[in-house]
């Protein structure tokens, strides 16, 4: 998989002008951005719509719409996008095709104008917690008030944004909240609001204009003729399949880093450098450049990584034990994980808040326990399989086994020779005829003086001397 994300990279590039423009452009005529919002809001969605708003802004466009239809998704990644919509200087719309819910809801808050097609829906926006598998996690009453408020303060902030009424914003999030415009009652206590087209664009008694939505239109070329730009040249933001590809590696980020680690762990237990080490390298390749097409890492992120990953090779194999270079190294590997992996406002710093990192380190952690978990069974089963045998020497030898260097030989115990060379202690000797190489036990013996074998150690003789030295003449 993690190859096929590689070579997918090398063709689909990092296209950064896919807006492409439905009709030649005059001077005079004005150019309008439309940016789809489809399917779930996630972090790399954030990309996607900081480019097209970067382009509409160079390209002097007249308005951006916001399509959508959407069942909501990340709170964060929603947070982001409505950033970026509280900087824009251009008017905004969002076209609600089928359902602008949960976050799309806040997102839509924050533009200008919202219209609906006919049987769409905007709303139904209560907080949920999610688990690291995917489910949903019931909040606890301690904290739920909390969250509801927090939750409903940023809706209500939205709608100001956008210049809509923030009792409705409120209703979508609170489902303790009654709203009440005069004697009608438009969402009972104990229901989050959520409206329909027609609900949303009706105008009250009292009021001089509708609740939410700015009219129902049919599609979007009624919309530009709604808002005085039928002769617009409409260009229409493409998500490139480099970029849906990322979307998808991101979503898939705890599963690369596990991939990637045991993968380098499978090369380091094994000699030489082969196909595990090649997937190990080519998931992390593919987490980094994931995260890089996404809009949530940049080439420090990947520096830091490689920085840290050459100090732990250093400490590895060319400092003995393991000290502060390797320490150093684990550290700015993981700080160029995270990084990575945590969202940046595009006109924000480049460390980010502890907001952002919070969801970068819940996916971490979750890696880490992975790693150690698939450390462990590689670590019980991959020695007990054909190729493990193969490749390095899983039973262990013994004398009490059996097994011996060298064939033991207790008979020369006792025998006498001469050294041949000087013993110092090790050399040769020359016993019963026989050339072998002994080693003298306690002091050197000379060349030429008698010895006796006291000890047998395998391939190993013990030798002693057995006479003294030759005197000198005077």
């Amino acid at each position: 998989m993690c190859l096929g994300l590689i070579l997918s990279a090398l063709s689909c590039g990092r296209a950064d002008t896919a807006a492409s423009p439905a009709m030649p452009a005059s001077q005079n005529q004005p150019v309008i951005y439309v940016i789809p919002i489809r399917g779930m809001i996630e972090p790399a969605l954030v990309y996607v719509v900081r480019r097209g708003v970067a382009e509409a802004e160079r390209g002097k466009a007249a308005a951006v719409i916001f399509v959508m239809d959407t069942p909501g998704g990340r709170l964060d990644a929603a947070q982001n996008i409505v950033q970026i919509l509280q900087f824009i200087r251009l008017p905004t719309y969002t076209l609600v095709e089928k359902n602008a819910l949960s976050a799309g809801a806040y997102i839509a808050m924050a533009t200008r104008h919202i219209y609906m097609t006919p049987g769409s829906t905007i709303g139904a926006a209560a907080p949920m917690m999610m688990t690291p598998w995917g489910g949903v996690q019931e909040i606890p009453d301690s904290v739920k008030e909390k969250i509801n408020s927090a939750f409903a303060s940023m809706f209500r902030a939205a709608a100001q944004q956008g210049g809509h009424d923030d009792e409705v914003a409120e209703a979508m999030v609170r489902p303790e909240k009654e709203l009440r415009i005069g004697d009608q009652v438009v969402s009972k206590a104990g229901e989050l609001l959520t409206l329909t087209n027609e609900e949303a664009a009706r105008i009250y008694p009292g009021r001089d204009r509708p609740l939410l939505s700015s009219g129902t239109v049919r599609d979007l070329n009624e919309l530009l003729r709604v808002i005085g730009f039928e002769n617009a040249n409409v260009r229409q933001l493409e998500v490139t399949s480099a970029e849906r590809l990322a979307r998808f590696v991101a979503a898939l980020a705890p599963l690369l880093l596990i991939a990637g680690a045991l993968g380098l762990y499978i090369e380091f237990r094994t000699p030489g450098f082969g196909l595990p080490g090649i997937l190990g390298l080519l998931c992390l390749a593919a987490f980094f450049w994931g995260h890089h097409i996404a809009g949530l890492a940049g080439w420090e992120e990947l520096l830091l990584f490689v920085v840290g990953f050459a100090l732990l090779l250093i400490e590895i194999f060319f400092i003995p034990g393991f000290g502060m270079v390797g320490f150093i190294g684990l550290l700015l590997m993981a700080a160029g994980i995270l990084l990575s992996m945590a969202h940046r406002p595009p006109a924000g710093p480049w460390w980010p808040s502890f907001a952002s990192l919070a969801p970068a380190i819940r996916s971490f952690s979750l890696s880490i326990i992975g790693i150690a978990v698939g450390g462990v069974l590689l670590g019980r089963w991959l020695p007990r399989t054909p190729l493990a045998r193969r490749l390095w020497l899983t039973a262990a030898t013994s004398r009490a086994g059996g097994y011996a260097s060298a064939p033991d030989r207790p008979e020369l115990v006792g025998r006498s020779g001469v050294a041949l060379t000087v013993l110092r202690p090790s050399g040769i000797a020359s016993v019963d005829g026989q050339r072998m190489d002994v080693i003298a036990e306690g002091e050197f013996i000379e060349c030429g003086r008698k010895i006796r074998i006291v000890r047998v150690e395998g391939s190993r003789v013990f030798v002693v001397s057995e006479s003294a030295p030759p005197q000198e003449s005077a």
